[in-house]
Parts: structure tokens; sequence; C-alpha cells
């Protein structure tokens, strides 16, 4: 089992979409079996609550649902437990490496590091603005989980 968690601040817009759009692409390709994903946050502030109304939104306006997520914090086991652990952006990055046993270090990245297409490092955090950065969310988080879905199927033969 390959193992992915997508890592916001605060769980509620970014990580909760990049988790469904990356569910729905493996769900696609028939590799539920083989491949586990979640979503967290590096603060508690939404712990326990629905993913933003907007994000739901926009997410269900393209197919893809959040009705079912509760945010939660990102545990020091999940540098054990999870294959790819995957910040939303720079700042998450350092307090996900941070928290890091040296060991694990290897599996914490960028998500789009697998969208080099995109032409940025950082998936932009939409809570502040308006429904156009929703919808930017769900395509970076799109194109990116192309190529992580693409790199899982070689680095472990899937």
């Amino acid at each position: 089992m390959v193992r992915v968690l997508f890592v916001c601040l605060g769980n509620i817009c970014r990580s909760p979409t990049a988790e469904a759009v990356f569910r729905g692409a493996v769900a696609r390709e028939g590799l539920q079996h083989a491949i586990e994903v979640a979503s967290a946050g590096t603060a508690d502030y939404h712990v326990g609550k629905p993913a933003d109304k907007r994000a739901r939104a926009a997410a269900l306006a393209r197919g893809v649902s959040l009705e079912a997520h509760r945010g939660r914090q990102v545990a020091v086991e999940d540098f054990s437990r999870f294959d790819y652990i995957l910040a939303m952006d720079d700042e998450n990055l350092r307090n996900l490496l941070a928290r890091c046993p040296a060991r694990y270090r290897d599996r914490v990245r960028l998500f789009l590091a697998f969208a080099p297409e995109a032409g940025r490092a950082d998936v932009p955090d939409p809570y502040y603005g308006g429904p156009e950065g929703f919808e930017q969310v769900l395509d970076l988080c799109a194109a990116a989980s192309r190529g992580l879905l693409a790199a899982i199927r070689r680095d472990h033969g899937l």
C-alpha cells in the first residue's frame, strides 16, 4: 500500500481538495486497493470541522465531493505512516520539515513538484479571496495529481 498525505495550514481548503481530486484519479485508474489518500493541516484551527463551504461548492461543481471531510492536524506518526507527505506551499513545507524526524525527510515535498508545467511551486491559499481562487486550486490539484499518479505508478510498479 502506498500512502499519500496532503498538507496545508488549516486542512479545510487546499489539502482536502487535493485529497479528493487525487482520490478520484486513483479511483479512475482502479488503484484504490494500492493507494491510500488522506489530508491534514499543520495548524489545529479547524480540527473536526468540514471543508470550507466555498471549496465544497467549487469541487462539487466539478463532480468532486468534500462532504465527508473533517479537518485534522498532522501527527508525528504521519511521518512514518505516509510515503508521500505533500505540502501545498513553502511555509507548510518548512513547518513539516521542522517537525519531521530526519529519517523521513525525503518523504516531505511540495505537491506542485509533480506539475512542473504549472510554472509555480505553491498552491495559493484561496481562503481570503473569491471563488476564482478555489477554481485555481482545483486546476492545480488536477495537474499535480496526474504527475503524482504517474510517479507512483513508475516508482512502485503499479
